[in-house]
């Protein structure tokens, strides 16, 4: 961070849904969501519960292929580390999708399984199409016109049943009942809220960021730890750039690690989606493979014995090249 303004670019596409965190200021900073469809300078943040709000020196514009920042120390704290993360919708221009009770606003790019939907709540049980073609392996919905927690529908929780939220530490048993997604899983088309003000207040507007995998660049699924140093291998069928931890079946932190703030194995650096806490780093913790991930801890948070855990991962080379080949380790 430079503490006034600049641009950061050099991606190879132009991003619609930038995250931003402050990986070492002492007084800890919030993680800060902002895309194209709601547009620059709109801000949401994790993990507080807030509604939408402008905040004109954050995130300031999208750019062919970046992004630009103003003087906030959460985005751009004078001599702070930064990281950001970046990914590809269908562009700022939405689409309208009829496939639920109403008409949502739907930015979405099939190829790379990815939309952001935005929608109005009714406070009732009811469909919102999401435009990905495929079911969702994984939405994270947030309140924008109201403060609300940032819910997360994954497909291990088979029966939506239970409320897991990515500000908050719980896992599925924290939260139960179908007051968030009605009990009703996901299709190719929509999926379901209900009365719940994480998901569907009656008048308040929300956005919706979905996610189904694609082979040899994501992978959304599911591991179950050995609580062992020589920890579990979890294959994906590419070289990961970027991963997103979480135990399902008791409490503990939210986890990303990539391929940036640690280019060499073993990625220890942690940041944590449910804390304002900067990057710490845990030793011994995660190996990027050609083909996947092995863990390297015993820490519960990711690897204890018998435990439930969820991914989110992205590719950094795909699983094979053009010419048949497997990609290299790092």
């Amino acid at each position: 961070g430079n503490g006034s303004s600049q641009t950061i670019g050099g991606l190879e596409f132009a991003p619609d849904l930038v995250w931003l965190k402050c990986r070492n200021s002492s007084s800890g900073r919030s993680h800060i969501f902002t895309d194209t469809v709601r547009g620059a300078t709109k801000s949401l943040l994790s993990p507080e519960s807030d509604a939408e709000d402008t905040f004109v020196q954050d995130l300031t514009a999208f750019t062919p292929d970046g992004f630009s920042v103003g003087s906030n120390g959460r985005v751009n704290e004078n001599s702070k580390n930064l990281v950001g993360w970046c990914w590809k919708a269908g562009g700022a221009t939405t689409v309208s999708n009829t496939d639920g009770n109403q008409t949502t606003q739907v930015s979405v790019n099939e190829e790379a399984g990815f939309s952001i939907v935005t929608y109005t709540g009714t406070g009732s049980n009811t469909n919102i199409g999401h435009g990905l073609g495929a079911v969702p392996d994984m939405i994270i919905t947030k309140s924008r016109s109201a403060t609300g927690s940032w819910a997360v529908l994954d497909k291990f929780n088979t029966t939506a049943e239970y409320g897991f939220f990515l500000n908050d530490n719980g896992g599925y048993s924290s939260y139960q009942g179908g007051t968030y997604w009605n009990d009703t899983p996901p299709t190719s088309t929509v999926f379901r809220v209900s009365t719940n003000s994480a998901t569907n207040a009656s008048g308040v507007t929300y956005v919706a960021y979905c996610w189904t995998s694609i082979p040899g660049y994501s992978k959304i699924g599911k591991y179950t730890g050995n609580g062992n140093a020589r920890g579990a291998y979890v294959h994906v069928g590419f070289r990961p750039a970027w991963v997103l931890f979480k135990r399902t079946d008791s409490g503990g932190n939210w986890f990303i690690v990539d391929n940036k703030r640690d280019p060499f194995n073993e990625c220890t650096r942690d940041l944590y989606p449910n804390s304002f806490g900067a990057e710490t780093n845990n030793p011994n913790f995660v190996d990027f493979l050609s083909n996947g991930f092995k863990l390297r801890t015993t820490g519960t948070a990711v690897n204890g014995s018998g435990g439930t855990y969820i991914y989110m991962a992205f590719a950094e080379q795909p699983g094979t090249t053009p010419f048949d080949t497997i990609t290299s380790a790092r």
